[in-house]
């Protein structure tokens, strides 16, 4: 299928699952959030699109800015410093601290989704979603995901087509949960490597087995949790 079509579909979906509510997006500069948002806004609107900015501490949100002030949508920003350094009491590693942020991440915007009558639309593509890169209840958490079946290197080209700023699609992938952190660095392989893995390209391997484990183990990200039935059925 051609990246248009697909831009279309999704435009289409998110049209009739949107209706009269308000799309409420966290948009933190990167190149998946600015591609939802573009959608959202071709889908409903630029009036029905809230973009939100959700720095800890320094953290820039000059490219989120340039992203709403591109599609031309209404932006709030949030510093969550101050409540995430309170969850930190017990100094948590930095990984765990990531989750915090998400989680708190995830709060606010479905704050804002309570207050306005709003849909929470997720931002998370294909390649996270099937090796787990993401929070469980932070950025996984949210009511529709519009990019979920397109791979992050398809991404790139639909951000192209949707005329998303240079800046942004050159932007390294970080989902900003620690100083220095990248995606790619993270994982330990490039997001072509991971999707060739994916797509069957690449089927053994260092980077083949490392992703395969990563599949494996987030598992549970994926599903709703098990439900221990202790009635007898009738």
């Amino acid at each position: 299928m051609m990246h248009e079509e697909v831009i279309e579909k999704i435009t289409l979906k998110l049209r009739e699952y949107l209706g009269n509510k308000k799309a409420i997006i966290g948009v933190s500069g990167g190149i998946d959030s600015a591609v939802v948002a573009a959608l959202c806004v071709r889908a409903v609107g630029k009036e029905n699109v809230l973009g939100i900015l959700i720095p800890y501490g320094a953290q820039s949100t000059e490219d989120g800015k340039l992203v709403t002030d591109y599609l031309g949508i209404e932006n709030k920003e949030i510093n969550i410093k101050e409540i995430v350094d309170k969850f930190n009491y017990y100094k948590f590693d930095k990984v765990s601290l990531g989750n915090i942020m998400a989680r708190t991440r995830m709060i606010i915007l479905y704050s804002f989704a309570n207050q306005l009558n709003g849909i929470v639309v997720g931002t998370s593509n294909k390649t996270e979603i099937e090796i787990g890169y993401f929070t469980k209840y932070g950025d996984g958490g949210c009511d529709i995901e519009p990019i979920a079946d397109i791979y992050k290197t398809k991404i790139f080209e639909v951000a192209k087509i949707l005329g998303i700023p240079k800046k942004i699609i050159d932007r390294k992938p970080s989902a900003e949960l620690f100083e220095g952190q990248t995606d790619e660095g993270e994982i330990g392989a490039s997001y072509k490597e991971i999707d060739a893995v994916l797509n069957g390209e690449i089927t053994k391997g260092k980077v083949y087995d490392a992703i395969q484990n990563r599949v494996r183990y987030s598992e549970h990200k994926r599903k709703m949790p098990p439900t221990f039935y202790v009635r007898e059925e009738k």
